[in-house]
Formats: structure tokens, C-alpha cells, sequence
């Protein structure tokens, strides 16, 4: 009897001591009743105008966007080569670009380029290539020409046979992510070879290391990319996944390395498998195989193959059978570039702010609490795409130690930071280091009556 009672007390004693335990469990964390909106596209998001463009329409259309697109140049910003093999850079011509992208609260894509077909934008002739100068005064270098390839005029093409060249286009990248790895006015990179670094070279006959970059080179050059781009997310044309131009989608070793795609024929009529053709849709699934969105960007260019494709796609039935937002959403695009389409009537600011919110990531918080000193948050990404640059929750100078980069669409996840939240919630917010100082993540909360 005497070890029965002796057992109900410890019972009732060990019942007593969880009770408390989880009563004083609850007084330690309080709800904190969090509300917040999104109120406009997200930093690193949306459609995307050149920056002419988005110059011309800054009063009407600048709170719409948060990016803009623009051709780089290699030769604008190498000066010569030293006897050591040092490439001399002036960058000042690339710093004003980024300057007067973010001038307007934009952040950049950029994309550096050797062919043009047409474009005089070099030395005021028709096609010349971005090549740097030091290399085009080689003896062993020599460049290859057509008239008029796809009807797209006159256009010259590197000479893939150069070993300089080839050395100079992996030391260019090099170089370029040791200085803009951590500047915020750039926001994504985009690479790639042939007519506008698009992976391809329509209308003229293909020539593997020669007009072209050699599979081997590429290989070279998606390995060299993936080790010095580490901080800047990168992206390739979706062509790349035609294996008549690329070893990508070949090379399972290639396939797994961490880079985006982007599409500059976007919701053109035969785009899709299900409404005829199907080319984009095939080199999307090729080159990434359903999944290369999960951990590199994707975006694009709306379609330029018929005057009214840009000027039309944002319109509520969309092109050819399919809506933007189901595009968008299909896809997992962050960005599109839609550059004509203010010109077209139906891209009115409201619905161009729309389209731009139809993309990329969007942040919930499902549930905040603090003990009064840490806040608990259960974060979900309502979104199409996950955010690829890193961000965090944070109070006041603390922020959390789990980043918001790679919070796939759907998925939840449970953050801490390292200081009291307000009981309102109004000292919590989302921080990063890669955005410019005037712009914001915003996120959604609606905790008021959560008991």
C-alpha cells in the first residue's frame, strides 16, 4: 500500500510539474497580432521595360516594375591585355547603366553579347561584334560574316577557333563576379552565345568552333560560370536545350548545376505543345527537366514574332489560348520582359502592376509569436517562384539566421529571430543586403483575431 501511495503521489506530483510546465509554456509566448500587404511588385520581380523605355514612362509606370533589361557590351569595358594575360577594364560605361537603372528604384538584367544582327551600337557599323579590340588585332583571329542570316541583316561572328578568345570570355566572368557579386543594383545575369547570346545562329549555317562556341568550350564555360557566379544568379536561353547547339542537356554532370533559363519568344502562337509547334516548350522541359526554376531563375521576353504579341499578352484571354497568369504560373517566372507592351492600350499601369505581380515569390506569415525575447514566424511562399537572392526576417538590427532564397511555392517554414516583436507586429520586417536602400519586401499577414 505504502509504495502504491507512494506511486500516485510521484504520479500526481510528475502531472502537476508538466501541467505547470505547460501552463507557464503558454505565458511565456504571446500572439502578436501581425498584419501586413503587399502592396506592389517585389524587388527582383515583374515585367520589365529597357531602360529607355522605362525612362520615357517613369511618372506612370516606374511604381509598376522593379527591373529593367539591357545589352552589355564586352568591348565598351575592355581596354586592352597586359603581357601577364591581365585584362584592362574600364567599367565606368557598365556603372553608369547600373547608376541610371537605379536612379529610377530598378534594379538590372544583364546581358553581355558578341553578335547583333544589325546593331551598330559597337563602332556605328552594322553588325559588328562586341569582341574586345586587343583580340580583333590578333593575327590569328579572324572573324566570319553573313549578309543578311534570317533576315535580320548584316551580322558578324566571333572566331570560336581563338584561344584568347576563349580564355578572355571565362577571365571576363571571373573578373566580373569578383566586382559585382555584392552590388545591389544588379539583379540578375543572363549569358549566353550566337545572334543576341541567344543560342542560336538562325540563317546561318552552323559551324561548332567556329561561328559557334565548340560543346567541349561550353562545357568549359557552364563549369567556369557555376564556380565564379555563386552570388549573382545566372541564366542561359532555353535553346541551350537543343542539342544541336549545346552538350547541356546531355551532360547530366551539366544539368545539375545550378543555373536559370530565360525565353525570348514568350506565349509566341506556337510555343506550346498543346497549340501547335511546341519548340519552346520542348527546349523548357529539355533544359530543365521540370525543375531547374527550384534553384535558378527563370524569365524572359514576351514575343516579338508578331507586332501585337506584347501589346496584347496582358489582355484577359491572353494569346493564342493562354493567359499570363497561367504562363507565369506554368512556368515559374520571376521576370518578362514586355517592353512594347505600354504601347498597346491594354497594359494600362494598373494592369502592367498586375502582370508583375502574377510573378515570382510571395511571402505569408501564417503565424508570429514572442516570449519577449525571440519572435516565432510561420513563413509559406505564396508564390510562383522562389526567391534566388538571400533575405530575412527580422527585428529591429536582428535578423534570423534561416535566409527566405530557395522557399520553394507552397512550402512553409518556421523562423526565429533573436529579439521581441512589438505587439502589434510593427517591428518586423524583411531585410537584404541585395536590394537597393529604396526598395522593400513586403509580405502578408493577417493575425488581428488569432487568439
Amino acid at each position: 500500500m505504502v509504495n502504491t501511495n507512494k506511486a500516485i503521489k510521484i504520479l500526481l506530483l510528475t502531472m502537476l510539474l508538466t501541467f505547470s510546465a505547460s501552463a507557464c509554456q503558454a505565458r511565456k509566448w504571446r500572439t502578436v497580432a501581425l498584419k501586413s500587404a503587399i502592396t506592389h511588385p517585389q524587388p527582383m520581380t515583374g515585367l520589365v521595360l529597357w531602360p529607355e523605355e522605362a525612362r520615357r514612362r517613369h511618372v506612370d509606370y516606374g511604381q509598376t516594375i522593379q527591373l529593367e533589361f539591357s545589352y552589355c557590351l564586352p568591348s565598351k569595358v575592355v581596354k586592352g591585355c597586359e603581357a601577364d594575360g591581365t585584362i584592362v577594364y574600364d567599367w565606368s560605361w557598365f556603372d553608369r547603366v547600373l547608376d541610371d537603372v537605379a536612379g529610377r528604384g530598378h534594379q538590372l538584367i544583364a546581358r553581355f553579347r558578341y553578335e547583333y544582327p544589325s546593331s551598330r551600337d559597337v563602332d556605328g557599323n552594322r553588325g559588328t561584334t562586341a569582341v574586345p579590340d586587343y583580340i580583333k588585332q590578333r593575327e590569328d583571329y579572324s572573324e566570319t560574316f553573313a549578309s543578311n542570316p534570317n533576315d535580320d541583316g548584316p551580322t558578324w561572328y566571333a572566331d570560336w577557333t581563338n584561344a584568347e578568345l576563349q580564355r578572355f570570355t571565362l577571365q571576363f566572368y571571373t573578373d566580373f563576379a569578383r566586382r559585382y557579386a555584392h552590388d545591389a543594383r544588379l539583379a540578375f545575369l543572363e549569358v549566353g552565345f550566337g545572334h543576341w547570346s541567344e543560342y542560336h545562329i538562325y540563317g546561318t549555317k552552323l559551324e561548332l568552333g567556329r561561328n559557334f562556341p565548340s560543346k567541349a568550350f561550353q562545357k568549359r564555360f557552364f563549369e567556369h560560370m557555376d564556380s565564379v557566379m555563386a552570388d549573382i544568379p545566372w541564366a542561359v536561353s532555353v535553346d541551350a536545350g537543343d542539342n544541336r547547339y549545346s552538350p547541356v542537356a546531355a551532360d547530366s554532370s551539366l544539368m545539375a548545376l545550378t543555373f536559370g533559363s530565360f525565353d525570348d519568344s514568350f506565349m509566341h502562337k506556337s510555343h506550346e505543345l498543346s497549340s501547335g509547334g511546341g519548340f519552346n516548350e520542348r527546349c523548357w522541359n529539355a533544359i530543365g527537366k521540370g525543375i531547374r526554376w527550384q534553384k535558378g531563375v527563370c524569365g524572359g521576353e514576351i514575343s516579338y514574332y508578331t507586332p501585337n504579341e506584347q501589346k496584347l499578352f496582358l489582355s484577359p484571354d491572353g494569346l493564342y489560348g493562354h493567359t499570363w497568369a497561367e504562363q507565369a504560373a506554368k512556368y515559374h517566372i520571376t521576370f518578362m520582359i514586355a517592353n512594347d507592351a505600354p504601347r498597346g492600350g491594354v497594359a494600362t499601369p494598373e494592369r502592367f502592376r498586375e502582370g508583375s505581380m502574377a510573378t515570382g515569390y510571395r511571402f505569408v506569415v501564417r503565424g508570429c509569436e514572442t516570449d519577449g525575447k525571440t519572435t516565432r514566424l510561420q513563413v509559406a511562399n505564396e508564390g510562383v517562384a522562389p526567391l534566388y537572392r538571400d533575405a530575412w526576417f527580422a527585428v529591429g538590427d536582428h535578423r534570423s539566421a534561416t535566409s527566405l532564397r530557395g522557399l520553394l511555392p507552397g512550402e512553409e517554414s518556421l523562423i526565429e529571430i533573436p529579439a521581441a516583436a512589438n505587439a502589434d507586429g510593427s517591428n518586423v520586417q524583411i531585410v537584404s543586403d541585395c536590394i537597393l536602400p529604396c526598395q522593400t519586401i513586403e509580405f502578408a499577414a493577417d493575425l488581428t483575431n488569432v487568439p
